[in-house]
C-alpha cells in the first residue's frame, strides 16, 4: 500500500500513471471524481492531513476539513508501467521501470530507504528498490496474483497477499552489501492451515507492540492474525457477506466490509470494539436532511479501500458507488463524519452547463451550475464554485441526484474496472440538453427512451420511446429562430424533431443518414431557420425549414460527403458556420447556409488517434478538441493556434463546456470523472470583451489556411 513517510509520496500502475498537463493559460481547479478500487489507491499524511488517491492520471491531495484540493500533475502523457515518487508540493524525485505490464501495488519501507513494487497478474514480479538511487536491489517472481502489499515495522521483511497467497519475504542485508546488481529475494508463504484456499484481499503489518504479527482479511469476511514464525495463531469472522480491505494502527484494526460496514477490532487479541456507521443509502435523496443510518431495509454501498491517521485518528472510506467519507474516529462511542463527497460510479457521458437567463428571476438553478450524466444510471446537478451558504448532509459540490429507474445497483461499480455500461450492455443515460429558457431538460439514454424533466424540481415529465438505439444527440432550438422544437438522434440513424408546445409530440422524422448521427444543430433566425446534421457516414447534411399545410417541415438544402468520419460539430458565436472534428484530426469549418467548406486547420497537437469532440465557447474566441489519445486541446478559432494542451483523463473526454462565466472549462469522461479547469483572467477578459461587442459574422469567405 502506497504511503506518505517524510513528505514523499508514491503511486504506480500503468492505468492511471501520472499524465496531467497544465499550461499558464488554463490550469485543474477541481476534480469531481476517484478511481480507487481498493487500498493501493488511497493513502494519508499524519504530518499534514492530507488524503491522496487517483482520479483518472491525476492525484488529488484533499484537505478533507477545509475541502480543498491540489493535484499532482507531470510533463508527460504516456502510460508506461513504471513506479514513481513525488515530493508532495514539488517535484519528481524518482522513476523506475521495473515492471513489464504495470504495477498492482506498492510500499515504503518503515525507514523510507526502500519501496517495494509487485507487478500485474500478467507481470507475477516482486521487486525492491532503492528510490532515492532509482536502482532494483532484490526481485523475484510469484506465482499467484498480489492484491496487497505491507513492509514491516522494523523493515526486515514485507509481506504479499492474494489468491489463495499470503508470503512474507525477507531482506538479506549483508548480500546486499556486497554486491551492486539485483539480488534473489527470499520467500516464505504463510502457514494457512483451513484457509490455503481463500482469497487475501488485504495485509497489514503490526504497529508497537504488535510489531512482530501480520493480519490479513479474506474476501469471504474472515481476519486472520499471524504470528512472527508465519503461522496462522488466530482468524475471527466479521459477519459480513465479504470484505475487501483493512488498516492497522497500534490501537485498532479496521476492516471494510459489504454494505458499507467498517468493523473495528483489537490488534492484540482479535477482540470486537465497534462497528463505525454507514454511509449514505444507494439512491439517496440529497434534498432530504436524513441521518446517515437508515432502515434495515436500506441498500449501502461496498466499503472498498480503508487508510488511517493516527495523528488525527481520522479513518477515510472509499465506497463502491465512487463516495468518499472522512470519519473522525477519536472517540469510538461517538463517530462523527468530517467529510464527504459522492461522484459518478461510472462512465460520464454529457455534461450542459445552465443559460444564463434575461430574466434572472426565472432560473431554475443556481448561477454557475452544472449537470452530467452517467452509465450508473444518474443526472447530476454540481455548482462549479458552491455559495458559502450552500449547505449540503453529504457533498459540498453536488446539489441533487436524479436516479433514472429504481435499480440502484448501477451505483456500483466493478471493483477493478468502470465499463461504460451495466451487465446488460444498456445501462445509464448517454446524453442530455438544456432548454433556452432554462425550464427543462432532456436527457436520452442508452436503450433509446427520451425524458424531459422540470429543472424547478427535477421531476419527470414526459417520457418518450423515441428510438431503437442510444441516443447520442439532443439540441434544442434556440431562442433565435422563433420555434420550439427538439431534435433527438441516435445509432439508429433517424433524426426526429419534437414540438415543445404540443407536449413534445412528434413533428417529423428524418432518415437521410446511413450510419450513425453524430451531431444535429439548429440555427438562423425566423423564417430562415436551418438544420445542420453529420455523422459516420462521413454525410453533412444542411436542412431548411418550410411551412407546409401540416406544418413546419426541414428539407435538404445541401450535402457533402468527406473523406473521414465526423464525430461531432459545434456553431460558431454568429451560428452561421459549423466546426466539425473529424477522424483525420482536422477541424473543418462550412457555412450553414451555402454549405461550402470555408477553411480546414489542425484540431489536435497530438499526431494520433482521431478528434472526437469539438466545443466553442460562448465568444466565439476558443474551441477546445478532446482527442482518442485522451487529451484536450484548446485553439484560437480565428488563427487555429494552439493556446493550451490539458492532459489528466485516464478514458477518451466524451464531453465538454464552456461555463457561461467563460472562466471554466468542464470536461467529462469513461474513466467516471469531470474536471474542472479553471481559464486565466486574460483567456475570460477576452471572452467578455467579445460577447460585450454586436455578434459579427466569425469567418469571411476570404479567410483560409
Amino acid at each position: 500500500m502506497p504511503e506518505f513517510l517524510n513528505g514523499v509520496w508514491l503511486r504506480c500502475g500503468s492505468r492511471w500513471w501520472i499524465s496531467c498537463v497544465s499550461s499558464p493559460q488554463v490550469v485543474l481547479d477541481r476534480v469531481l471524481g476517484i478511481s480507487t478500487a481498493n487500498s493501493s489507491g488511497l493513502t494519508c499524511d499524519p504530518n499534514s492531513g492530507l488524503i491522496a488517491y487517483p482520479a483518472g492520471c491525476v492525484i488529488v491531495l484533499l484537505h478533507p476539513k477545509k475541502n480543498k484540493q491540489s493535484h499532482i500533475i507531470n510533463t508527460s502523457s504516456g502510460h508506461m508501467p513504471c513506479v514513481r515518487v513525488w515530493e508532495v508540493g514539488g517535484g519528481q524525485v524518482a522513476d523506475v521501470q521495473s515492471h513489464k505490464y504495470g504495477v498492482a501495488c506498492v510500499a515504503f519501507s518503515a525507514n523510507g530507504a526502500y519501496i517495494v513494487s509487485v507487478g500485474y497478474q500478467h507481470d507475477m514480479t516482486v521487486s525492491v528498490w532503492d528510490w532515492r538511487k532509482g536502482t532494483v536491489i532484490a526481485s523475484n517472481k510469484v506465482s499467484s496474483r498480489v492484491a496487497a502489499v505491507s513492509f514491516s515495522e522494523d523493515n526486515s521483511y514485507f509481506v504479499t497477499a492474494g489468491n489463495r497467497h499470503v508470503k512474507f519475504w525477507y531482506l538479506d542485508a549483508s548480500k546486499e552489501r556486497r554486491v551492486n546488481s539485483t539480488v534473489p529475494l527470499i520467500g516464505r508463504s504463510g502457514l494457512l492451515g483451513d484457509h490455503k484456499n481463500s482469497v487475501f484481499c488485504g495485509v497489514a503489518c503490526g504497529r508497537g507492540l504488535m510489531a512482530s504479527s501480520t493480519y490479513c482479511i479474506t474476501s469471504s469476511g474472515l481476519l486472520c492474525l499471524f504470528s512472527s514464525s508465519r503461522q496462522l495463531e488466530a482468524w475471527v469472522d466479521l459477519k459480513t457477506a465479504s470484505a475487501s480491505c483493512l488498516a492497522v494502527s497500534e490501537a485498532y484494526i479496521f476492516c471494510g466490509c459489504a454494505d458499507g460496514t467498517v468493523r473495528v477490532f483489537s490488534p492484540a487479541n482479535l477482540q470486537y470494539i465497534s462497528t463505525l456507521p454507514r454511509p449514505h443509502r444507494l439512491g439517496v435523496d440529497l434534498t432530504q436532511d436524513a441521518p446517515l443510518t437508515s432502515g434495515p431495509a436500506a441498500q449501502h454501498p461496498d466499503t472498498l479501500a480503508l487508510t488511517f491517521d493516527p495523528a488525527a485518528r481520522r479513518l477515510t472510506c472509499v465506497y463502491s458507488d465512487h463516495s468518499v467519507f472522512v470519519w473522525d474516529v477519536g472517540d469510538m462511542r461517538s463517530v462523527g463524519k468530517l467529510y464527504s463527497a459522492l461522484y459518478h460510479s461510472g462512465c460520464v457521458w454529457s455534461v450542459e452547463v445552465y443559460p444564463e437567463l434575461a430574466e434572472p428571476s426565472r432560473a431554475c438553478l443556481p448561477p454557475a451550475s452544472f449537470l452530467t450524466c452517467s452509465s450508473d444510471n444518474t443526472i447530476r446537478l454540481w455548482h462549479a464554485e458552491p455559495p458559502a451558504a450552500h449547505r449540503n448532509l453529504y457533498s459540498h459540490e453536488l446539489l441533487r441526484i436524479v436516479y433514472v429507474g429504481e435499480n440502484t445497483q448501477h451505483l456500483q461499480a466493478d471493483g477493478e474496472r468502470v465499463d461504460g455500461a451495466g451487465a446488460d450492455g444498456k445501462a445509464g443515460i448517454r446524453v442530455l440538453g438544456v432548454s433556452p429558457d432554462g425550464q427543462h431538460l432532456a436527457a436520452g439514454d442508452r436503450c433509446g427512451n427520451l425524458r424531459i424533466f422540470g429543472l424547478q424540481f427535477l421531476d419527470e415529465l414526459v417520457k418518450i420511446e423515441a428510438h431503437d438505439s442510444e441516443v447520442l444527440c439532443l439540441e434544442f432550438s434556440p431562442a433565435a429562430t422563433g420555434l420550439k422544437l427538439l431534435a433527438s438522434a441516435s445509432r439508429d440513424r433517424l433524426i426526429h424533431v419534437f414540438d415543445l408546445q404540443r407536449s413534445y409530440s412528434l413533428q417529423q422524422t428524418l432518415n437521410d443518414h446511413s450510419a450513425s448521427i453524430t451531431a444535429v444543430k439548429f440555427t438562423g433566425e425566423s423564417p430562415a431557420v436551418h438544420m445542420v446534421s453529420c455523422g459516420a457516414d462521413k454525410s453533412i447534411y444542411f436542412r431548411s425549414a418550410e411551412q407546409t399545410a401540416e406544418g413546419l417541415v426541414f428539407s435538404r438544402s445541401h450535402h457533402v460527403v468527406e473523406k473521414a468520419t465526423l464525430y461531432d460539430m459545434d456553431l460558431d458565436a454568429s451560428r452561421t458556420h459549423a466546426a466539425i472534428a473529424c477522424q483525420d484530426r482536422n477541424i473543418r469549418v462550412y457555412d450553414v447556409e451555402s454549405g461550402k467548406m470555408r477553411k480546414c486547420f489542425r484540431g489536435s497537437s497530438s499526431d494520433d488517434g482521431a478528434l472526437l469532440k469539438v466545443q466553442m465557447d460562448p465568444s466565439g474566441t476558443f474551441l477546445a478538441t478532446s482527442c482518442s489519445d485522451k487529451n484536450i486541446t484548446i485553439l484560437d478559432y480565428e488563427s487555429g493556434e494552439c493556446v493550451a494542451s490539458l492532459f489528466g483523463h485516464s478514458e477518451i473526454v466524451t464531453c465538454m463546456r464552456f461555463s457561461q462565466d467563460c472562466k471554466h472549462l468542464i470536461t467529462v469522461s469513461g474513466d467516471s470523472c469531470v474536471f474542472v479547469w479553471r481559464l486565466d483572467s486574460q483567456m475570460t477578459n477576452t471572452m467578455r470583451k467579445k460577447l460585450a461587442r454586436p455578434t459579427q459574422p466569425a469567418l469571411q469567405n476570404k479567410i483560409s489556411f
